[in-house]
Formats: C-alpha cells, structure tokens, sequence
C-alpha cells in the first residue's frame, strides 16, 4: 500500500522527495521541542536542497492549519458523536489532540510542503542501490 515511488511513502516517512533514500530530518523523533525543525542542508544521496530559498517552509503553514482544522473536526466527532461527550468536553479534547499532534503536524505539513515541489525520480534511487 504503501510503495516507495510515491508522494505519500515521502510524507509519511520524512524521506527525499526525489529519491527517497535519505530522511530530511536529522533525528527521527519529533517530540524532542529542540531538534524538531533541524532538518539535513540536502540530500546525502540525489543532492536535494531542501530549503530552496529562506522561509521556504512559510508556506507550510498553510498546509498546517488544514492538518489542524481536520484534526479537530475528527477529535469533535469522535468525543461528541462517539462517546456523547458535552460541547466543553469535546472542546478539551480538541485542545487536547491538537496540542499532542503539534510536533506530528508541524512536520507531516513541512513534508507535503516540499513534495508539492520536487517528483520522485527513479533513476537516483536505482544509483544509490
């Protein structure tokens, strides 16, 4: 299902857009406050830059708010709808899977951000094997 060649094997794992062979991110774990956003200069293998220009991932955020906006429409219907939760309740929990989701979000938004971008390209990722 999920096949590497694709755009969402890229988004979901963090990797090269074009070649998808490295991770952008330098440590794996986004739940560290401090090393969330460092991310590789480019790509050790194809040679990506992946800050094409400054700010580039300013455009991200709109990717992010849509992330958050869905997020909290699933964390509505499931506290309200599933588990008959009040209006206040399904506001924390709301709160709650937003602020728990941020550092997922934030990158997952970056990822799709940059795939808008660059194509998977084959033939890089037949040179690194």
């Amino acid at each position: 299902m999920l096949k590497k060649g694709s755009k969402l094997y890229s988004i979901l794992t963090g990797t090269c857009p074009r070649c998808q062979q490295e991770r952008m991110y330098v440590h794996r774990n986004p739940y560290n406050p401090a090393k969330l956003f460092k991310m590789h200069e480019r790509c050790g293998n194809c040679g990506v830059k992946y800050k094409m220009e400054p700010s580039f991932f300013y455009g991200a955020m709109y990717v992010s708010y849509g992330l958050g906006v869905a997020t909290a429409v699933a964390s509505f219907v499931i506290a309200h709808l599933f588990f008959d939760l009040d209006l206040i309740q399904s506001f924390l929990v709301i709160i709650g899977a937003l602020v728990a989701l941020m550092p997922v979000l934030i990158r997952v938004s970056r990822n799709i951000w940059i795939n808008f971008f660059y194509s998977y390209e084959d033939d890089l990722a037949k040179k690194a094997n």
